[in-house]
């Protein structure tokens, strides 16, 4: 079975916090996803994969993106793939930030037949499906500071906050800087990236989309994030980082049930193991 589309992958969406210590850095998790659809570990498509994760893994030691596609099995799909890292992040953090996404997705979704990380430095993403070069606007995570964390209290600071907030993003939509942009007006401060795989144009409506995502739905909040299938949009204001933040989306707190849920069948599981072993050796 081919994955069309992000929705088409089951998302794991986890607070940085639960994956990382350090809020600094560029490994930290943001979010993952995985796909339903498993295969086989002797299978041929595993071969494809083999040689996919080694080309990108060689490939980070001297580019900040790097695409491929890998036929080495005849007869089975195609394994495709990406990575990116952040515009700012150097070339030697950029290779230690792709084995790490390598490492999480092999213990966050093991034997998927696609899957995507995003860490705070770089992105990973691989499936068999032919997603390059495809647009994708599709909201994967968002999170918004505390409004008290803005620093504004009367309407003459929330509106000069908002100001600020909306020139710095403003600032990534005029911005011809290629697929990385930076922002900034008084104490804020906007970034946005696009996949590399994007074209110009595809890169601005991203961009805006994530841009329109973000003014609808923090307010006045001091920071905001909103990642999109091929781009994301932060913005911050001085001391203030959604890093730290307790206040998360919806499917945040549903995906913290959901790995509760899965916790407590574990343990109903290996108290009903514990409870065999128990009876058959009283026999």
């Amino acid at each position: 079975m081919k994955l069309t589309n992000m929705s088409e992958l089951l998302l794991l969406l986890l607070f940085s916090s639960m994956a990382s210590s350090s809020a600094s850095s560029d490994d930290d998790f943001v979010y993952a996803g995985c796909s339903q659809p498993k295969y086989d570990a002797a299978s041929l498509y595993q071969s494809n994969l083999d040689a996919l994760f080694a080309s990108l893994a060689n490939s980070a030691a001297f580019s900040s993106y790097a695409n491929f596609t890998s036929a080495a099995a005849r007869g089975t799909p195609a394994a495709y793939g990406l990575f990116q890292c952040r515009g700012d992040v150097a070339v030697s953090e950029c290779a230690a930030c792709v084995h790490s996404c390598l490492s999480q997705l092999s213990a966050l979704c093991p034997s998927a037949a696609g899957a995507f990380v995003q860490l705070r430095g770089c992105y990973l993403r691989y499936g068999n499906d032919s997603f390059l070069g495809k647009p994708d606007t599709s909201v994967l995570y968002k999170k918004c500071a505390s409004p008290s964390a803005g620093g504004g209290h009367g309407d003459d600071e929330s509106g000069m906050q908002l100001s600020m907030r909306d020139a710095a993003l403003a600032a990534l939509q005029t911005s011809r800087g290629g697929s990385y942009r930076v922002g900034a007006a008084g104490e804020v401060k906007a970034v946005a990236q696009c996949v590399g795989d994007q074209s110009a144009n595809q890169c601005d409506e991203c961009t805006a989309a994530a841009v329109a995502r973000l003014r609808e739905v923090c307010g006045l909040a001091g920071a905001g994030d909103a990642y999109l299938g091929k781009c994301y949009v932060r913005y911050s204001s001085e001391g203030v980082d959604t890093s730290h933040d307790d206040h998360g989306d919806e499917a945040g707190k549903t995906a913290a049930i959901i790995i509760g849920l899965i916790a407590g069948i574990a343990l109903i599981l290996l108290f009903l193991s514990f409870v065999r072993k128990a009876g058959n050796q009283g026999k």
